[in-house]
């Protein structure tokens, strides 16, 4: 298939713009097919490249941040990049780097590192999730301006407008925040890094199919809204990234191109729908339920690794309920304050319970939804089945990817996963599969097959 630029799969030209299509949409010139509207996204300037080696002063300096600058790394991205970036950048003006020691994306951190940016004209972020999440956010607060230069494919978040934080309840949340002014990619840079953390984008991107499935079903259940523009802007790119994802783990310098192609596109997408959930529904639920909730019990996995599984335990349970004819008949919801207390402790369960609630269902709501699943059930079927790629399928994507594919290669204790899955709809309001099931009263069988 085709890209903007009739670059293929298989014969992509060694040199070329990576940022086809989000170029069109920085610049305001990109038409939104789904309202006809010219697209208005806040980035200044994205550009990848095979090197930015030498280019690191004429990028900042191109952000219009004064002179004075504050560079936030850790100890391995100062490595990679962030010193040279530093060293580039001191004929711009004052250059200060603060190295984060082991560095986590909580509200805390957030303050601590908001304390140390004052009288910085402009940040520089170097790395990737919780580096930029950490920076996203606290600039935000101060409405001080920040570029990020990314160091691997590891997520999503580097040009949404939303930070994954965790606050001092323990709860992981998305928080309103900002969009960095510039986001720079080196793809060398990227290629050098560790492959599990390309896999782990890898398993980002492969929520997409799930997502979209439990996201249709909320809207044609419940009339939930529903956007199909960030599907549209990435359809293409996600084939050709799915083609070569054997290619991943030998730091191949397309196929990691395309895939911060469908990663920036997936975080851009929020610009349009002002939600994340065209890529964050059941399987991010599960993946959060881990971060939250393991303790000790933290097999020390990313993220993206969680997703990618947590994504194939989505698609075998949205698979076999779409295969039916008939559709699963549901209840009133049973919510066990008492449990969650157990399980995650006084604040963030009353914090949860009120997420919980707010789709829960009653007698009256079970009895609508059985109504309309029973006469729309054929039609819905049809309508998820395009949204599909077959769970086998997304199992090989994720594995030539070098991403694990179950709780074990997760090195996640079975009981731990079966809980998360059980119990990751708990924690926010977006109604998914894991809801459909559960309140059908299977979704304790179906945790028994997952491990």
């Amino acid at each position: 298939m085709a890209t903007e630029s009739g670059e293929s799969a298989n014969h992509a030209p060694a040199k070329q713009n990576w940022t086809t299509l989000i170029d069109q949409m920085v610049a305001g010139n990109w038409r939104n097919p789904e309202t006809g509207e010219l697209a208005t996204v806040p980035y200044k300037s994205i550009i990848f490249e095979e090197t930015l080696d030498g280019r690191e002063a004429e990028l900042v300096e191109s952000m219009d941040f004064g002179a004075s600058f504050t560079i936030v790394c850790d100890e391995a991205t100062h490595e990679a990049i962030g010193g040279r970036i530093a060293k580039a950048i001191t004929k711009l003006g004052s250059v200060r780097t603060i190295v984060l020691n082991h560095p986590h994306a909580d509200l805390a951190s957030a303050e601590h590192l908001r304390s140390q940016l004052s009288g910085a004209e402009g940040v520089i972020a170097v790395g990737s999730g919780t580096i930029n999440d950490l920076c996203k956010y606290a600039t935000f607060q101060d409405n001080r301006p920040y570029c990020v230069f990314g160091t691997a494919g590891s997520m999503n978040g580097y040009t949404s407008t939303t930070a994954s934080m965790t606050l001092a309840s323990g709860l992981k949340v998305s928080l309103p925040a900002h969009a960095p002014r510039g986001f720079f990619v080196d793809l060398s840079v990227s290629a050098q890094a560790p492959s599990y953390l390309n896999a782990a984008g890898f398993g980002d991107c492969l929520a997409r199919s799930v997502a979209q499935v439990d996201w249709w079903m909320s809207h044609r259940l419940l009339g939930t809204r529903y956007m199909q523009t960030p599907f549209l802007i990435q359809e293409k790119d996600e084939t050709i990234l799915n083609g070569m994802s054997n290619l991943l783990p030998s730091g191949d310098i397309t196929s990691i191109a395309y895939l911060y192609r469908v990663l920036t596109l997936c975080g851009l997408g929020v610009s349009f729908t002002g939600v994340s959930n065209h890529g964050s529904m059941g399987e991010h639920q599960i993946s959060h339920y881990i971060d939250c909730f393991a303790g000790d019990r933290h097999p020390g996995t990313l993220h993206g690794q969680q997703v990618g599984v947590a994504s194939l335990s989505m698609a075998r349970l949205q698979q076999a309920m779409i295969a039916r004819d008939t559709p699963p008949i549901l209840h009133p919801t049973l919510i066990n304050t008492a449990d969650m207390v157990r399980r995650m402790g006084p604040q963030i369960a009353a914090q949860c319970e009120v997420e919980w609630r707010d789709k829960a269902l009653d007698e009256a709501g079970a009895d609508a939804l059985n109504t309309r699943l029973t006469s729309l059930w054929p039609v819905l079927r049809q309508e998820l089945s395009a949204f599909i790629i077959p769970v086998g399928e997304m199992e090989s994507l994720l594995k030539s990817a070098g991403g694990p594919t179950t709780a074990k290669e997760l090195n996640a204790p079975t009981d731990l996963y079966r809980e998360a899955i059980l119990h990751a709809r708990e924690i926010r309001n977006r109604f998914s599969f894991l809801d459909l099931a559960a309140d059908a009263g299977e979704l304790e069988n179906f945790v028994s097959g997952e491990f």
